[in-house]
């Protein structure tokens, strides 16, 4: 039986490019490679894709080859558009009947050395703008390709921090009052923005660009003259700009609290996991360059805190249409002097985690039994469910 090949495409042009270049070093290093035929696909920041070669000298933080040249342009589609002897730029794919996948270029020039590259699936280890947010799920769906995580919509609602919060809201989830505005709203009037969040929310609030992923852009504010740094800030990332009431105020920090979850139709969470950021919260710099955050896995919390936590993530990842994986992040208030405990809000999901062999992603799964290798096996294995399940679907008549 012919082994599966699966390309890990990873690197991309967002913020996160770096997180995503470790986050696929984990997980070539970890693949089966008896079960699997692996292709590295890296995405350099100025967005060419590139195989074989090319792309491990990204991984290894080398440029490319400068004679790649951007995916998508006209000069690049002829000789050198598809796989030719592991130095290739990939270009927008056509529909194909293959029952594999396969990236194709637009031109009908079918020469031996300009085949295209065929891969069974493909494992998306792109984090933020770009590959998190469906533009490239969109992509694999063009091309029928089986991938890793979530579709088109769970993607883009999964990335959009405002929508995601109205489909939490119209699923019943405890959600923490925001503030949603544009960043042609504030550059057209900042003093009235800063009084409508003043009117709905209090000091502290945690200021975001709406489409953002790993904290990048986000301020915590603790009064006016921090809140308008903040929202600058944020703007620079996003035209869409988040402001959330800080969870705890007076009474003290929010616990921070994550589940991951695994599935398609049918998903399963895993056990409780806890982040005690090094800084004033998880932020970027916390999560990935400097030192002192503690993970504890599994969190101390009742039976019934952690049950509840669970079954929350479980209808976050539906309530977005999520599919394959997900990390679910929770703000649990501290408990009152008398020893009640505090509410837990949903904070936010996201679709394509951070997946090093440290990451909370992974770390949460085996501490639920369910190792690093095994873990990528179920995640390729749900992605040719999805692709089969998909496959059923008739669109014309």
């Amino acid at each position: 039986m012919p082994k599966l090949r699966v390309g890990v495409l990873f690197g991309g042009r967002s913020g996160e490019h770096e997180v995503s270049l470790l986050s696929a070093a984990s997980v070539l290093q970890a693949i089966n490679r008896k079960k699997y035929d692996v292709v590295p696909i890296g995405i350099t920041k100025e967005g060419r894709w590139v195989t074989a070669s090319d792309a491990e000298r990204l991984l290894a933080g080398e440029p490319a080859d400068q004679r790649q040249l951007r995916a998508g342009d006209p000069q690049a589609t002829a000789p050198a558009a598809v796989l030719a002897k592991g130095e290739a730029v990939i270009v927008p794919p056509v529909p194909t009947a293959a029952k594999t996948g396969s990236l194709v270029p637009f031109e009908t020039d079918r020469h031996p050395e300009h085949q295209a590259l065929s891969v069974d699936v493909i494992f998306p280890v792109l984090h933020g703008t770009f590959g998190e947010d469906g533009t490239i799920q969109g992509l694999f769906e063009l091309a029928g390709i089986a991938y890793v995580g979530s579709g088109v919509l769970g993607s883009a609602t999964g990335m959009d921090k405002d929508v995601m919060k109205r489909l939490f809201a119209s699923a019943k989830l405890p959600i923490t009052k925001h503030v949603t505005f544009l960043r042609g709203e504030w550059e057209a009037g900042s003093r009235k923005i800063i009084t409508r969040i003043e009117a709905a929310l209090k000091y502290p609030v945690f200021v975001k660009p709406a489409n953002l992923g790993s904290s990048v852009g986000i301020s915590k504010a603790h009064d006016r003259k921090e809140l308008g740094p903040a929202i600058e800030l944020a703007a620079n990332y996003d035209r869409k700009i988040v402001v959330e009431q800080g969870v705890g105020g007076k009474r003290g920090k929010a616990r921070e609290l994550e589940v991951a979850v695994l599935g398609n139709d049918a998903p399963k969470a895993s056990v409780v996991g806890e982040v005690v950021p090094s800084k004033e919260f998880y932020d970027y710099e916390a999560k990935y360059l400097s030192e002192g955050s503690e993970l504890i896995i599994p969190a101390k919390l009742t039976k019934q805190q952690a049950k509840q936590v669970q079954q929350m993530a479980i209808a976050a990842f539906r309530a977005c249409d999520c599919s394959g994986l997900a990390r679910v992040d929770f703000l649990m208030e501290p408990d009152t002097k008398t020893g009640k405990s505090g509410r837990i809000y949903l904070n936010e999901i996201n679709t394509l985690p951070g997946f090093t062999a440290i990451s909370m992603y992974p770390k949460l799964w085996a501490a639920s039994g369910v190792p690093y290798t095994e873990l990528i096996d179920r995640l390729i294995a749900l992605a040719l469910e999805r692709r089969a399940e998909k496959d059923r679907t008739q669109y014309s008549r």
